[in-house]
């Protein structure tokens, strides 16, 4: 007697590990980065995610109890809460986390049919909410950040009381601190003096900022970290966030100084791609498989596109968190891209 096995024509993502098992491992990355951040906020990071957890896992029961299909193990609303966190300011008031978690849940998710439904990641859908919907408390909670000072810099001139150019770490207000001076010393007497280069003071102290930002931004050190393991753990395709980054931070090399009054090849890589949630938008909104292309072609087709406009947003556009904006133009974009997907891939070798 002869088995039969019918597979599927249409694209699909095959990942080593199941949603479960994915969703968290990466609900405890970033729990941990905003633990970082709540250490020199007075915890307020840890209220805003419990108020932000709150409300998306009473929303998800509200909405499968009914159906009995209790989803709340999975950890796709806890997953939604948290980077909802990550994305907001540190001392945002945590009924603006709510409210924006409930959006998630209630709306992006659930309005289109669920887990795996949504067009839009929902946690950044979340984030557009509260962002244009309480856009003046927003700001309000960003005032004397790195990034706005940044912006009140760029618009006083690129250039020091000497007439010389300033480096943007200097004019986004990254002042250098003993600590900062120590490990600069020693990379710079270590590992760059390998290459030659030096690392001017002030870079280090990106890595444990304490002053206003986002909460991606201010639990940096945990996030680069998290990040290796989110990669090492195979939960997401691996390779986007190489693509995107790689081709982010050529262009801001090229051409990121232009805007300010810089010089061209004078772009600061290692300032973009350290703030303004780049690595969150990289190794975690990207790659979320739910809301993204279902092939490796597509998926870079999408990473290409996400790091082309992340550029123009925050370079050009002078908007600081540019790449939110980007990845959520990409959401919007991929029913395009998997249409081109089925007909180049599938369609078309079908004879259609």
């Amino acid at each position: 007697m002869k088995e039969h096995i019918l597979t599927a024509l249409e694209p699909q993502i095959n990942l080593s590990r199941s949603t479960r098992w994915r969703m968290w491992l990466l609900n405890t990355c970033v729990f941990a980065v905003i633990v970082q951040s709540s250490l020199s906020d007075g915890f307020h990071s840890l209220y805003s995610a419990a108020a932000a957890l709150a409300a998306a896992l009473g929303a998800e029961f509200l909405i499968t109890v009914k159906d009995k299909k209790m989803t709340l193990l999975d950890g796709s609303a806890t997953a939604t809460a948290l980077i909802l966190t990550l994305l907001l300011p540190d001392m945002i008031n945590p009924l603006l986390s709510a409210l924006g978690a409930a959006f998630a849940i209630v709306v992006v998710k659930h309005s289109f049919g669920g887990l795996g439904a949504n067009w839009l990641n929902p946690a950044l859908g979340g984030w557009l909410f509260v962002r244009f919907s309480f856009s003046s408390l927003v700001s309000q909670h960003l005032e004397g950040s790195a990034l706005s000072l940044l912006s009140d810099a760029l618009a006083r001139g690129y250039v020091d009381s000497s007439g010389s150019p300033m480096s943007i770490i200097k004019l986004a207000g990254y002042n250098a601190g003993t600590f900062d001076g120590m490990v600069t010393g020693l990379l710079n007497s270590t590992v760059f003096s390998v290459f030659r280069a030096t690392l001017p003071e002030g870079y280090v102290h990106l890595f444990g900022f304490n002053g206003p930002g986002i909460i991606a931004d201010r639990g940096l050190f945990v996030l680069v970290s998290v990040t290796v393991l989110i990669t090492a753990s195979q939960i997401s395709r691996f390779w986007m966030p190489a693509v995107y980054l790689g081709l982010y931070g050529l262009l801001i090399r090229l051409a990121g100084a232009l805007p300010y009054g810089g010089f061209t090849g004078g772009g600061d890589v290692l300032f973009g791609l350290c703030t303004g949630g780049t690595l969150v938008a990289a190794f975690i909104l990207l790659t979320d498989p739910a809301t993204g292309p279902k092939t490796n072609p597509g998926s870079a087709a999408a990473a290409v596109l996400a790091a082309l406009l992340s550029f123009i947003f925050r370079y050009p556009g002078g908007e600081a968190y540019g790449a939110f904006f980007a990845v959520a133009m990409v959401n919007a974009l991929v029913p395009l891209i998997r249409s081109a997907e089925n007909w180049i891939l599938f369609e078309k070798r079908r004879g259609r």
